[in-house]
């Protein structure tokens, strides 16, 4: 099959949204942008030179870039389940890679579906064994979105050219490249939702595993970087991936603005965790240095696999071209998409994270909290809690680790030595959000 790089795959001039005299009369619109393993330092706005994503560069222009925002854990079911519950893995059942999302817990699509907004997820949809006393895998269709389309078995997530995928209840037969497939769908269901508030959940599987992307894409790295065998130029397909993943970003946000929506609707962009250096992804990540400057990848819970690139644009209400260097962690999605809706989440429902609204439009800073992450599973226990600039990782195989990671983002010089105080407290903090780990029926907590 031959492959041709749309037209739309360059810069993407996006136009300027016309000036509105009087407030939206319809509440904002939410897209959320989730890549899948991309790595801090595999975007331009992040530093990237060997190649550029000007889409998401602009993006983050438009709006603020959050340099210090987490994922919510370092594999992709955990990750994805923190963002779409707003509470901690140890809270909404999901702490390990093959673990499904409990039908009881509420995501932020049923809560935005109950305020009244049409509700959408196009791509990755992981799911894995059904908890104890459920029978069935969880359907995204009964979490709340309306319409579905994309992958719900994580065992082919990572198909970049798949020959059937689900659209809604049933499988179809596809062609051509995931993601771009993902794009049509959203920009179809942009164009139908024009005149009625939509939140949209993009979960892309850019740059996830299969080293594939499109051919002509490819071609436009070959040669840039050394290759094992050039027949088959890894390490330029890599490249393809994110660019690819960048020209789709920017065919969303060319489609918002031709249905006259940039000014009424916030966009997030992120991803579920670090880059990974593991097996399938073939050396590529490795050989780009795709987390630097962070230590760790996936499945590490230092900066490489917790601290993801991440921007927000909402014309008129985030202040174009700002930075944020305050730490902020996927829980804290939740509440903020509930309060840019106007529908503020039900106390019962017990989310963690804070409303970051106020942060974003510059009203006012993150509140002084201690934020948590946990992996424990694979042969290889970590804890880890940050408090400002002070994090604490502690591992099964060695003593705690302390770390400034402003001054020191590489976590290099560990100051557990320096500051057993700090140790002490966090190690105190970790031990007591443990404590409050929920065991669901029939299974137990881990440990520690």
């Amino acid at each position: 099959m031959t492959f041709r790089r749309p037209w739309f795959c360059g810069w993407v001039l996006l136009l300027s949204a016309s000036v509105m005299a009087e407030e939206p009369k319809n509440r904002p619109n939410i897209v959320v942008i989730f890549a899948d393993d991309l790595g801090w330092g595999d975007v331009s706005f992040n530093g990237r030179t060997s190649w550029a994503t000007p889409n998401l560069d602009r993006l983050a222009s438009q709006g603020r870039k959050l340099n210090r925002f987490y994922a919510g854990s370092v594999t992709c079911a955990p990750s994805r389940a923190v963002l779409l519950t707003g509470r901690y893995s140890i809270h909404n059942g999901v702490t390990q890679n093959y673990q499904d999302l409990p039908a009881a817990e509420v995501t932020v699509a049923e809560a935005l579906k109950d305020a009244g907004y049409s509700t959408a997820l196009f791509g990755k949809w992981h799911h894995g064994a059904p908890p104890q006393g459920q029978e069935t895998y969880t359907h995204p269709m009964d979490q709340g979105f309306e319409q579905f389309f994309g992958f719900t078995n994580a065992e082919h997530a990572w198909e970049k050219f798949p020959e059937e995928l689900w659209d809604g209840r049933a499988k179809v037969p596809v062609s051509g490249h995931a993601d771009d497939l993902f794009t049509d769908r959203a920009i179809s269901f942009i164009e139908q939702h024009r005149d009625r508030p939509f939140f949209l959940y993009l979960p892309y599987i850019s740059a996830h595993f299969n080293i594939e992307a499109p051919a002509d894409e490819v071609e436009l790295h070959k040669g840039k970087f050394p290759e094992v065998d050039p027949e088959f130029p890894l390490n330029a397909t890599y490249a393809a991936m994110i660019t690819r993943f960048d020209c789709n970003v920017g065919r969303l946000l060319a489609a918002l603005t031709a249905a006259d929506l940039d000014a009424n609707t916030l966009v997030v962009f992120t991803s579920d965790h670090g880059a990974t250096f593991e097996s399938g992804n073939l050396g590529t990540s490795n050989f780009h240095d795709s987390n630097a400057p962070m230590r760790g990848q996936k499945r590490t819970l230092w900066e490489g696999g917790v601290r993801v690139p991440a921007c927000v644009r909402w014309p008129g209400q985030i202040e174009a071209g700002t930075v944020s260097e305050e730490p902020m962690h996927s829980i804290d999605l939740w509440p903020t998409l509930l309060a840019v809706a106007g529908a503020p989440p039900k106390p019962e429902l017990k989310t963690d994270g804070t409303n970051l609204l106020p942060v974003w439009t510059g009203q006012q800073s993150v509140p002084d909290r201690v934020l948590f992450w946990e992996w424990r599973t694979e042969g290889v226990d970590q804890v880890a809690a940050m408090r400002g600039p002070w994090k604490v990782v502690i591992t099964s195989k060695g003593s705690p680790e302390l770390f400034n990671v402003v001054t020191d983002p590489a976590e290099r010089r560990n100051a557990a030595a320096q500051y057993p105080d700090r140790v002490k407290e966090l190690k105190s903090a970790l031990d007591q959000w443990l404590a409050t780990e929920v065991s669901l029926p029939g299974t137990q907590p881990n440990s520690r």
